[in-house]
């Protein structure tokens, strides 16, 4: 499944390759979030053509349990064939929505038991459950349910949450090994909170158990950079090195290649789609808030660098289009923001081919940070 093809010699950047059943990744990567089926605003033509060339999307296992349900999915033939989508896919397990849901769940050993938030129907995930869902979605990768602890909760409490992952993880491989369809990956999900001791422990304890990739879960919500960072340094000395590392729902540019540099080498975050429907686009220089007044009568392009479609349109047109609302708006800084993404990932990857990982890190980030002061 994952070849390791590269390694930095000054940080702990990789280069690898995913061969998944639906597609060839080239890592590090990143993953754009289709949480519904969808990538908001773009066509899967427009993913795969060349100036994206997404390789691997994700889908969010919550929100397709509940619409539009497993049966539509088994009537359709899986997500692939339902979205029209050819190249390969990862589901998250719904452990991270179940923890948005705080006020509407239980969290108990068979599983979560919780009310759905369209309209308050009892609904439940378990371990094996999570893993069914996923088998009709038919993603190449799907990961398995885990508890995601809150930033700032105690020792014990992450602990004891720990053990309860754990618990689920083992049945997770258990169902995996009597029912794994053809193709379909198992990654586990480190969690343990902000405490090195727990980190080591849950990716020592899943890596006994064999799964197909490694997630580092529980990151970005709510931890200091230097947390988030942390927890991924003490997790990762404990991960194989033949096998992939993924760190969920990450993050901005500069986080990325911080992550890269400590030995991950996959990625997905909301934030591209999410910022270009509130009219902000990232750029080398920084975030741009195409919004603001003095963009009103610029006739500058966007960005040095851009999505095919987006050349040509000045600033001053873009601000006009996100100031009315126009969908038109709304895609072309979708289609920016992805590619910007996109294109950052392959950057580093020849970065760490050409042993320059560490200087091309340093030069993003300083100009970046710089442009965001």
């Amino acid at each position: 499944m994952f070849t390791l093809l590269q390694t930095d010699t000054e940080t702990k950047a990789r280069r690898g390759r995913l061969e998944l059943a639906h597609a060839t990744v080239e890592t590090p990567c990143f993953m754009p979030v289709g949480t519904r089926g969808t990538v908001k605003t773009a066509h899967p033509t427009e993913l795969v053509d060349p100036a994206l060339d997404a390789r691997i999307i994700l889908g969010n296992t919550y929100h397709l349990f509940i619409r539009p349900g497993t049966e539509v999915l088994n009537h359709f033939g899986g997500l692939h064939r339902f979205m029209r989508w050819e190249r390969a896919i990862l589901t998250d397990s719904g452990g991270y929505q179940v923890f948005s849901l705080a006020k509407l769940r239980q969290i108990k050993e068979d599983g979560v038991h919780f009310r759905s938030h369209l309209d308050g129907s009892k609904l439940f995930l378990g371990p094996e459950t999570a893993l069914e869902v996923q088998k009709v979605i038919g993603s190449d990768i799907a990961m398995i349910l885990d508890e995601c602890p809150p930033a700032g909760c105690g020792h014990d409490y992450a602990e004891k949450s720990l053990a309860l992952t754990q618990r689920w993880a083992e049945r997770s491989r258990d169902w995996a090994e009597k029912h794994r369809p053809e193709g379909q990956h198992y990654f586990g999900i480190v969690q343990g909170s902000t405490f090195a001791d727990l980190r080591a422990k849950a990716a020592q304890d899943l890596v006994a158990l064999d799964f197909d990739g490694y997630a580092i879960g529980g990151l970005s919500v709510g931890e200091s950079n230097p947390e988030l960072f942390a927890a991924v340094e003490n997790a990762e000395p404990h991960l194989p090195a033949n096998k992939p590392r993924y760190a969920m729902g990450l993050g901005q540019p500069d986080q990325l290649l911080e992550l890269i540099g400590r030995g991950v080498d996959m990625f997905d975050c909301v934030l591209p789609t999410r910022v270009a429907r509130n009219g902000t686009a990232y750029t080398a220089d920084g975030t741009l808030n195409i919004r603001n007044q003095k963009n009103e009568m610029d006739d500058s392009p966007l960005a040095e660098e851009t999505h095919p479609l987006c050349e040509g349109f000045s600033r001053g047109y873009l601000r006009h289009l996100i100031k009315n609302d126009e969908i038109l708006g709304l895609r072309l800084l979708t289609l920016h923001n992805l590619h910007f993404y996109l294109d950052l990932m392959k950057q580093a990857r020849r970065a760490i081919e050409a042993g320059v990982f560490a200087t091309f890190r340093a030069d993003f980030n300083q100009r970046y940070r710089a442009g965001n002061a």
